[in-house]
Formats: C-alpha cells, structure tokens, sequence
C-alpha cells in the first residue's frame, strides 16, 4: 500500500471518528442537557468538515504524483 493510500485511509477514518463523536454528542447533549456536549458536537462536525476539505485538497494536489 503506498504512502498516499495509507494517507487517504487515515484521514476517512478520521472522519468518521470525528462524526460517530459528533452524533453522540448531540445525542448526550439531548438526553443530559448543557452546553458542553452542544460545543463539542459543534467542534466535531466542524473538524468532520475540515478534514473532507483537507482530503479533497490533498487528492487534488497529488492527482499526478503516484497511482494507488
């Protein structure tokens, strides 16, 4: 597996990571109240975002370096 595979990999991992935590905790902010879990469900769908814009930036930008 090259470098960039392994790369993309990593980073759709970690952004499904970063929606599961999202999703739960909006879920915990529904059934416990408080705004802590409101910002950190805000901070991980912001964070699930900017990591599909990073991987679309970085498929763009190595689009001619190496094939799978």
């Amino acid at each position: 597996m090259s470098l960039k595979a392994f790369h993309v990999i990593f980073i759709s991992a970690a952004v499904l990571v970063a929606l599961w935590l999202g999703v739960w905790a909006w879920d915990q902010r529904q059934a416990a109240g408080g705004s802590g879990f409101l910002a950190l469900s805000c901070g991980a769908f912001a964070a699930a975002a900017g990591l599909v814009v990073y991987e679309v930036w970085f498929l763009r930008k190595t689009r001619k370096v190496s094939p799978w």
